[in-house]
């Protein structure tokens, strides 16, 4: 019987049992530890699940029987600690965003070449079957050339979640408001399905909230394959239930998608007709969801499954860090033309 990769989870927060589950799921993996800083959280949670508990994250690290750690804990905490997982020798699995600066990312990235070991990053709506239809419709060429490519984040977070706890809404912490924070599930799956931007203008300001980074921005982006694009966001949107929606338009049809599911997917077929294929899109599953706001856990099991088994056939996990370093450069520039009030050019 091969060994069991052991799994430590670092950070108990409110997305850390979907982590836990779904290693306890995994028969190729071993829960063996959890770290927070607060000892009450961590106590509370490795009871819970009967394991080691840790509010020293590098004691964690001296374990023998550890192989990776997931990282729920803050994006500023990101960078440090997947370098000091890295030099023990030790895979990471972290949360979005992968940090809150390109110089973090870039560092972590290395570290991990350099330890040669494994950096993956949670961005668990690619796994999404309806989102895999999207790209492989895209991939075989089924809208033709692309034109645009949209995306539209409204989300309510009201001046409670902001204060709830003190790195929310900073730049120091946080590295961004609607974007980089909970806008960037949809940053990266533009990316993903329109491929690189090549410049970027855009605004982003706080106009509702009393915090540092902003609750709204929009930008005009232009792809490397020469389309276009808009990118709206913000978390000063009420009420709470405006869905996200994107847009992609292409020569030959249209796919927009709305909340959690496709809405309409028109292309034009040999005779030069528009074909709806909504109603065969709509036999594809998507995972279960808990709110329409929230992709639920099924997602991150599909991520920490494929990580679990990136480490024992030693190949790159679903979303490298390389991957995930493209939406926080997309972001940080749309912050950078604010500033300048200029063009930048990715």
């Amino acid at each position: 019987m091969s060994k069991k990769i052991g799994i430590a989870v670092v950070g108990c927060g409110i997305i850390s049992p979907w982590h836990i589950k779904s290693i306890l799921l995994n028969k190729d993996a071993a829960l063996v530890a959890v770290c927070d800083n607060n000892e009450l959280k961590a106590r509370e949670v490795a009871i819970k699940y009967g394991v080691d508990w840790y509010t020293d994250y590098r004691k964690l690290l001296k374990r023998e029987d550890l192989d990776a750690v997931c990282l729920s804990s803050p994006s500023s905490l990101h960078a440090e600690q997947t370098v000091l997982a890295a030099k023990a020798g030790i895979h990471v699995l972290t949360e979005k965003p992968i940090a809150v600066t390109l110089k973090d990312a870039d560092k972590m990235i290395n570290a991990c070449k350099k330890a040669k070991v494994k950096l993956g990053v949670i961005f668990q709506r690619r796994t999404d079957p309806k989102c895999i239809a999207i790209k492989r419709a895209l991939e075989n060429n089924e809208l033709g050339k692309l034109v645009l490519g949209d995306v539209y984040i409204k989300y309510y977070r009201g001046q409670d979640y902001y204060d709830s706890a003190g790195w929310r809404g900073t730049w120091k912490f946080d590295g961004g408001g609607c974007l980089m924070n909970p806008g960037i599930h949809l940053v990266d799956l533009m990316l993903w399905f329109m491929g690189p931007v090549d410049t970027i203008f855009g605004y982003a300001k706080h106009i509702l909230r009393k915090i540092e980074v902003d609750d709204t921005a929009i930008a005009v982006v232009k792809f490397k394959n020469g389309a276009m694009g808009v990118i709206e966001g913000a978390t000063s949107i009420y009420p709470p239930n405006v869905p996200h929606r994107f847009e992609i338009h292409g020569e030959k049809g249209t796919i927009m998608w709305e909340g959690e599911d496709i809405v309409r997917w028109d292309i034009k077929d040999r005779n030069g007709s528009i074909k709806s294929k909504l109603s065969e899109i709509k036999k594809i599953n998507s995972f279960s969801i808990i709110s329409k706001s929230d992709v639920g856990m099924e997602g991150h099991r599909r991520q920490i499954f494929d990580f679990v088994d990136a480490i024992k056939n030693d190949r790159d996990p679903m979303v490298t860090g390389e991957e995930a370093r493209k939406s926080i450069e997309l972001v940080l520039s749309l912050y950078k033309s604010n500033k300048t009030h200029k063009l930048v050019k990715m």
